[in-house]
């Protein structure tokens, strides 16, 4: 059938505010051109972020109410670690409160000045919390993967020369070997099972642990599956599990594919960096069988992982974002491709040629759109990665709007309303023009840095 069906029936619901296109200017100019600082109930939809904006199932708020409480050893803990266990093969599953508390652990440990960590692409707060400690973020993504245009089924690999090289330049400097899947910076492309295989081998060749950000598994699992010879038979819990067979280890965010509204974890094998990373979670987080959450959020967890290898929901989700890219092509609107997983990403700097990347073509489309249509969306361009840790700034590898839909919250007619919107932004794009930085902090700028347009 060409009709996307939701594979599911809504329970509930929360209105929207329809705000007026005059509000939203003074809405723009109060929060300095910044849309994270917007209001959410000023939001029409929201496709800042797919991470903890999704809709839980009617299973997973049943799970709510058996959470146990208990400070240490709750059973709802029990459930989590099993259910995690059961997709990633690791000895130690550490909770945490979201992925980038799983982060902040990790590099705590293993960063440090001098220190050098390689992945196919860091994302913001990867990468945030390598600088933190002193060390440096290097992205080794296929040349493929920096090209929008070009349709290659796993854009997301990393490139095996390189990183065999960067192993060789850097030696011991280098803690572990870091790999995303899906690559939410680079479009939201994934990781074919071979890539993540060898780059397993190489790392393991040179001594190195290698580490999985796996926030997005089952998006990447499907696209494996429907992509990669030899698999297209295979259950995505058997696909999801290969991906993890040859890993060290793991940093998650269940905000993503665990259809949680919180939580995460860190997962490893090696007994002496468990010891100290259950350490470091007691001081920041809380004891390791709650980890920052309440027992609810462990049960939550533990339902949701059970629900995002489904297949039928995994086709409906992938297949929406394909939907919106086919209609914005139709409108001459330069998008990544192929559709990502969670996210259908603009190709700012291509449309937008009379705007230079340190003039920030993506937060400029990003501004428009919610002025036209009150579509909050985020830039993933030259203002996230832009300023280097010497202080100075160069242009980013490419720059993206990214359209992050949220699992299981919004329907068809939204994803029409998207498509109208930027038909009218095309319409005038030619009016669009840039921004420049009056304010920012020292690491992750685009959380709260203040805008003025040029």
């Amino acid at each position: 059938m060409k009709t996307i069906i939701e594979p599911f029936r809504i329970k509930s619901v929360e209105p929207i505010r329809m705000t007026t296109r005059a509000e939203r200017q003074a809405l723009l100019k109060s929060v300095d051109y910044n849309l994270f600082a917007l209001k959410s109930q000023d939001v029409i939809i929201d496709l800042l972020t797919d991470s903890g904006t999704g809709a839980m199932s009617a299973e997973q708020w049943a799970a709510i109410m058996r959470g146990d409480e208990s400070y240490a050893g709750s059973p709802s803990f029990a459930r989590f670690e099993a259910a995690v266990r059961n997709l990633m093969p690791f000895d130690h599953i550490i909770p945490t409160h979201q992925g980038r508390a799983a982060e902040a652990i990790l590099f705590s440990i293993l960063g440090g000045t001098g220190k050098n960590f390689p992945s196919n692409t860091h994302f913001d707060t990867t990468r945030g919390n390598i600088e933190a400690s002193g060390a440096r973020a290097h992205d080794l993504v296929i040349a493929e993967g920096k090209d929008p245009a070009n349709l290659h089924p796993f854009k997301g690999n990393m490139d095996l020369e390189k990183l065999e090289s960067y192993l060789q330049e850097h030696g011991d400097s280098v803690p572990c070997v870091m790999l995303t899947i899906t690559n939410n910076a680079g479009g939201g492309q994934p990781v074919s099972l071979e890539n993540i295989r060898a780059v397993a081998k190489i790392a393991k060749a040179h001594g190195r642990p290698f580490i999985i950000d796996g926030c997005r598994f089952a998006e990447n699992a499907y696209f494996i599956k429907m992509r990669e010879e030899g698999q297209g038979d295979r259950a995505i819990e058997d696909i999801v599990r290969d991906c993890f067979a040859d890993a060290d280890g793991m940093t998650m965010s269940a905000k993503k594919d665990a259809f949680a509204n919180i939580g995460g974890w860190l997962a490893l094998n090696n007994p002496e960096l468990a010891e100290l990373a259950r350490a470091r979670l007691i001081q920041t987080e809380g004891f390791p069988t709650y980890g920052g959450l309440a027992g609810r959020d462990l049960e939550a967890i533990a339902q949701g992982l059970s629900e995002i290898v489904d297949e039928d929901y995994l086709r409906y989700r992938i297949r929406t974002n394909e939907y919106i890219i086919e209609r914005l092509e139709a409108l001459g609107i330069p998008v990544v491709k192929p559709a990502g997983g969670h996210a259908v990403f603009i190709d700012a700097r291509a449309w937008l040629k009379n705007v230079a990347p340190l003039e920030y073509p993506g937060q400029a489309v990003a501004v428009a759109l919610y002025e036209i249509g009150g579509i909050r969306s985020c830039e993933i361009g030259t203002v996230m990665f832009g300023r280097q840790p010497d202080g100075n700034e160069v242009p980013a590898a490419m720059d993206l709007v990214r359209l992050a839909i949220p699992r299981r919250t919004y329907t068809q007619s939204h994803a029409d309303y998207i498509v109208e919107c930027f038909g009218e932004l095309a319409a005038h794009m030619d009016d669009l023009r840039g921004y420049r930085i009056t304010k920012e902090p020292a690491l992750m700028r685009h959380f709260t840095c203040h805008f003025e347009p040029l």
